[in-house]
């Protein structure tokens, strides 16, 4: 076992991230990434910190052909401050990158199901303009009872994409809960990909929130033209919410990408100390009620034109759930 992986080992045994080793080491975390990378090696005293932060002996973590120490044995060692409990999963390169690739797919299969979701209140709005412009031969209620139809297909495929991609996913469900262990080159190849997809990342995420943020225009763009125009306005709300899908689609996409990252690297929503502390379920619940509110509001007022404005002012309030379950998992 070289160097590198004794690093990671003993980092993850004691319970610490590369930022909290690198406080204790007095060094930047990119120091500790590029030694459990083994791109680098630390200076002999670093080593001697290691091997006295770690409670091992340095020849242990200088020669690749010891693989225990045996002047510092493991179990006789006390127990360290921010350890954590419970057995280790360990996760192999294979397994990382099927993950990987599950979690792809997935991002596509969701990100879909969620533009579905958001574009199918269009086709009752286009329903009811039609009909009442004559456009099709249904008068403006069947136009709209048409739409009706259509948004509960879309529902009802979107629905099949979130099972399907669930079910997938689940197999993994491990790393969201379990403490791991990735083996040797895991970790290296999971940075080395996510530092190629940061660009696309960053830009798509950029690009979804302008989209979500200039989605209002064309509502208010219509209204000020011709507010008594039903066709006007209705067109302006397909627009809308065209956008809307758009840009909330771009940002799931790339966001169940970059978290596939996070949880084998074991940082962000993903680090040791959230696993504890079952990070995600006032987020989770938040969103449930969204959409129960959105659909319930709908079809209770067949109001299509009007409810498009529950997901804007739920993506600004969600900002505020997302502090007040922070400041949550802090306490615990």
């Amino acid at each position: 076992m070289i160097m590198a992986d004794k690093i990671i080992e003993q980092r993850k045994r004691n319970g610490w991230s590369q930022e909290e080793l690198a406080e204790k080491l007095g060094v930047s975390r990119q120091a500790v990434s590029k030694w459990e990378g083994a791109q680098s090696v630390p200076d002999l005293n670093k080593v001697i910190a290691m091997a006295g932060l770690f409670g091992v002996s340095t020849d242990y973590l200088l020669k690749d052909e010891m693989e225990t120490d045996p002047s510092f044995p493991i179990e006789e060692a006390g127990p360290v401050e921010g350890a954590e409990e419970g057995p280790v999963r360990r996760v192999s390169m294979e397994e990382s990158n099927t993950f990987l690739a599950v979690t792809r797919q997935a991002s596509s299969q969701i990100a879909i199901g969620v533009l579905l979701c958001i574009l199918s209140p269009i086709f009752v709005v286009l329903g009811s303009i039609a009909g009442s412009r004559g456009i099709i031969p249904l008068t403006e209620d069947q136009g709209a009872i048409l739409g009706v139809i259509i948004l509960m297909l879309f529902i009802a495929a979107a629905v099949f994409l979130f099972v399907k991609n669930g079910m997938q996913l689940s197999k993994f469900s491990y790393l969201e809960e379990e403490i791991i262990d990735t083996e040797y080159g895991v970790t290296g190849m999971v940075k080395e990909r996510r530092q190629k997809f940061e660009h696309i990342h960053m830009m798509w995420m950029t690009i979804g929130i302008i989209l979500c943020v200039l989605s209002a225009v064309p509502v208010l763009v219509s209204s000020l033209i011709n507010e008594k125009s039903s066709m006007l306005v209705g067109i302006g709300v397909c627009v809308t919410l065209a956008l809307i899908a758009v840009g909330v689609w771009m940002i799931v996409k790339v966001s169940i990408i970059w978290e596939g990252y996070q949880k084998l690297l074991e940082e962000g929503d993903y680090s040791r100390k959230k696993k504890k502390s079952k990070k995600g379920i006032l987020s989770g619940i938040y969103w449930a009620l969204v959409t129960a509110i959105y659909l319930a509001y709908s079809f209770w007022t067949m109001d299509w034109r009007r409810s498009w404005i529950i997901w804007p002012v739920a993506g600004v309030l969600f900002a505020v759930v997302r502090i007040i379950e922070e400041a949550m998992l802090n306490r615990e």
